[in-house]
C-alpha cells in the first residue's frame, strides 16, 4: 500500500490540510480560515474536521503519522506550541501530544517555516543539497536552515529568526520592537510601505492604479515594474539592494549550498535577481559569491509537503524512536483507530 502522511498547514489565516505521498505528492487537499481568535480548542475541532474530509477523499489510504507546521515560537523536540503570535491563546499548548491522542498516530510539529525549508529541500529547488537557506519573503521575513542534512533548530527550536537579525540602524521600527530588522526594511510589507510613501491617492499613477488607490501592497510593485513602470522598478532595486544585503549575512553565517527565496515577493524573482547578485559580489567574501540564489519551487504547498516528510522522510524514519516521539510504541497497530476518529470528525 502507498505509503501517505497527514498533512496540516496551521497560520493566523488559514488552515491547510493534505494527504501528502513519498513523492512529494498531495493526493487530497482541504483549507479552511482558521479561528484564530477562538483559542487552542477551536483550532484543534477544526483540525479534526478538516482530516475527515481529506480522509474522506481518500478512503482507501491510511496515514502513517501526522506532520504539522505551525507559527513559532514553538519547540519541536517537545512538540509545544510556545507563543503563536497570530493565534489567540497559544501559549506553551502542547499540540503534537494532543493530536496524537486524538488521532492515535505519531505526530511532528515543526516551524512553518522550517517546514516550508524541508519541503524546498526535499522536493523544491534544493533538492540534492546538503546544506540549504530557505528565505520566505512576504508579510515579513521568515526561514528555515538545514545545515548537513539536518534542520537547525538551536535552543527550544528558536534557531534562524532570519527576519529579525539587524541589518542597519534606520528605518521602521520593527513590530518586535527593534530599528534596522531585516524584516522592517525588505519585506513585502515594507516594499509596500516605501510604495504608498512615494504616492498620493488619485494621482493617476500605476501603483495607485493597481492598489484600487488603497496602501501599495509589494506585490503591486513587483505587478507594476513587470509593466515597465519607472518608480515600481527604482523600489524593487532597493528592495534587491536590501535583499543582497541580507543573503550576504546568511551565506556567511550558513555556507550553504544554495540559497532558496519563497514567499509573495519571489512572484518578482526574476526582476530582483540581478541586483541581488551584485549586492552579494560587492559585500559578500570570494568564496560565498558563487553561492546559487535561486527562486522556490513548491509554492504555497511547501509547507505541507514539508510538514509531511518529516513522517515519511529518511530524517524521521532512520529509527523507529524518531517516528514514535509524539505516539505509542507501535503506531502502526492504532492506524485504524486514528484514522477512524478522524473519519468521524
Amino acid at each position: 500500500m502507498k505509503k501517505v502522511a497527514l498533512a496540516f498547514d496551521l497560520g493566523g489565516t488559514e488552515l491547510r490540510a493534505a494527504l501528502v505521498d513519498e513523492e512529494g505528492n498531495l493526493l487530497s487537499f482541504s483549507a479552511v480560515p482558521t479561528q484564530a481568535a477562538g483559542g487552542p480548542d477551536a483550532v484543534i475541532r477544526q483540525i479534526e474536521l478538516l482530516a475527515a474530509t481529506v480522509l474522506a477523499e481518500t478512503p482507501d489510504l491510511l496515514p502513517v503519522g501526522i506532520g504539522i507546521g505551525a507559527p513559532g515560537p514553538l519547540d519541536p523536540e517537545a512538540g509545544v506550541v510556545i507563543a503563536a503570535p497570530t493565534l489567540t491563546g497559544w501559549h506553551e499548548v502542547p499540540l503534537a501530544d494532543i493530536l496524537s491522542n486524538r488521532f492515535q498516530l505519531p505526530v511532528r510539529l515543526e516551524n512553518d517555516a522550517n517546514a516550508a525549508a524541508v519541503g524546498e529541500w526535499r522536493y523544491g529547488a534544493g533538492r540534492g543539497a546538503r546544506s540549504i537557506v530557505f528565505v520566505t519573503v512576504s508579510t515579513g521575513i521568515g526561514g528555515g536552515v538545514i545545515a548537513d542534512g539536518r534542520i537547525l533548530h538551536g535552543r527550544r527550536g528558536l534557531a534562524a529568526e532570519i527576519g529579525h537579525m539587524t541589518i542597519t540602524n534606520e528605518g521602521e521600527r520593527c513590530f518586535c520592537g527593534a530599528v534596522g530588522c531585516f524584516e522592517a526594511v525588505a519585506s513585502g510589507t515594507a516594499l509596500g510601505r516605501r510604495a504608498t510613501a512615494h504616492t498620493r491617492q488619485f494621482d493617476g499613477s500605476m501603483l495607485r492604479a493597481l492598489s484600487a488607490d488603497a496602501d501599495v501592497t509589494g506585490r503591486n510593485v513587483v505587478d507594476a515594474a513587470r509593466n515597465g513602470d519607472a518608480l515600481a522598478l527604482e523600489l524593487l532595486h532597493a528592495e534587491a539592494r536590501w535583499l543582497g544585503i541580507g543573503f550576504t549575512n546568511l551565506l556567511h553565517l550558513y555556507s550553504p549550498d544554495v540559497l532558496v527565496m519563497g514567499g509573495g515577493i519571489s512572484h518578482g524573482f526574476d526582476l530582483l535577481h540581478d541586483t541581488i547578485m551584485t549586492t552579494i559580489h560587492d559585500r559578500a567574501m570570494p568564496a560565498y559569491r558563487d553561492v546559487p540564489i535561486v527562486a522556490a519551487q513548491l509554492g504555497r504547498h511547501a509547507g505541507l509537503i514539508g510538514a509531511a516528510s518529516l513522517i515519511l522522510g529518511s530524517e524521521a524514519t532512520s529509527s523507529s524512536e524518531q517516528l514514535s516521539l509524539h505516539g505509542s510504541d507501535n503506531p502502526d497497530a492504532d492506524i485504524s483507530a486514528g484514522t477512524k476518529e478522524a473519519s468521524n470528525g
